[in-house]
């Protein structure tokens, strides 16, 4: 059981170098951890239910300390969105956000695929019979669907703690909204993204005709998705710039989202959520306006006792992941 228990953590420790290695190709290597699952090898600790986190459409465990997955839990709807997963997920995401214990997320999918995107049996009633008595107030009543819908996602672009997506199969839809708004993206081989909304006769308003121009760069590109509903295989997506890595199948890509999640969630989490913070704001914002935040910033977070103990680490040759630091 102990020379299990000192293989697993050999494994994951290759996992984390190789990761962080400069020269990593994203396929050349395939990453399996034997055993129990995924999660709980990659933590070397039992995954449990995470405390006040119950819900019907996603699952919310503790994979390792620090760090909470936040499954989409509909696997026999292909996790398709319905209307409980919209309200859950702003819940979900403003507790994560309050959880001073949590510095890293990763998001994932049940069973064969990432998401369908929208549920349109179950949201159809919302959408093709508005209530409202004449078209201002059906199309305020619209606006504020909408709204609320947008907020499902931007709970998690305005959580300050990192999160990661691990997405394999399809990422239809409303996923590539959900994707789009956290940080880090990884996918399976397998995995494809489709902006589908002009196939079922509307634009994306949720996020994804927003953010993915700013995620990858090439307008023209954002363009030629968000017009023809087109599949973007995942090799397209790593060139892109939408994924950062490509990994051989759905277990070697959660196993290497778990291990980036534990590898950030050893820093300070003044400094990585800082970090997320002034990274947010300057996408938005001019370089000198940006400048001018992160000064104000940093005059009251350079003085975080993180500093102090971050840097006698590196003094010392310690690793971070042997430094305490109060939660945040």
């Amino acid at each position: 059981m102990a020379a299990g228990i000192v293989a697993s953590r050999r494994l994951r420790d290759l996992l984390t170098r190789r990761l962080t290695g400069s020269n990593y190709a994203g396929l050349s290597i395939s990453l399996r951890l034997t055993g129990s699952s995924a999660q709980e090898e990659a933590s070397g600790v039992a995954l449990g239910e995470a405390p006040d986190h119950s819900y019907e459409s996603l699952r919310v465990t503790s994979a390792q300390k620090h760090v909470l997955h936040v499954q989409l839990n509909r696997p026999n709807k292909r996790n398709a969105m319905n209307k409980v997963f919209w309200r859950e997920m702003v819940e979900c995401f403003n507790k994560i956000s309050r959880d001073a214990d949590c510095r890293a997320v990763v998001i994932s999918g049940a069973g064969k695929m990432f998401t369908a995107g929208i549920d349109l049996m179950d949201m159809a009633s919302d959408i093709l019979q508005p209530k409202g008595d004449d078209v201002a107030r059906i199309s305020w009543y619209l606006r504020d669907i909408i709204t609320r819908y947008q907020e499902t996602f931007n709970v998690i672009e305005r959580c300050p703690k990192p999160v990661i997506a691990a997405v394999h199969g399809g990422c239809i839809g409303g996923g590539v909204d959900l994707v789009t708004a956290c940080d880090i993206r990884y996918c399976a081989q397998d995995a494809f993204f489709q902006v589908k909304e002009v196939d079922v006769g509307l634009a994306a308003d949720v996020g994804t005709l927003q953010r993915l121009p700013r995620v990858i760069g090439n307008q023209s590109l954002v363009n030629e998705l968000a017009f023809t509903a087109r599949k973007m295989m995942a090799d397209e997506a790593l060139g892109s710039g939408l994924v950062s890595r490509v990994f051989p199948d759905k277990e070697v890509t959660l196993d290497a989202a778990l291990a980036l999640a534990a590898e950030i969630s050893s820093k300070s989490p003044v400094a990585v959520q800082s970090t997320k913070v002034n990274l947010l704001y300057s996408r938005d914002h001019s370089v000198a306006e940006s400048l001018n935040y992160v000064a104000s910033w940093n005059m009251s977070m350079l003085q975080t006792q993180d500093l102090v103990k971050s840097v006698q680490a590196t003094t010392e040759n310690k690793e971070l992941k042997t430094v305490t630091f109060s939660k945040l």
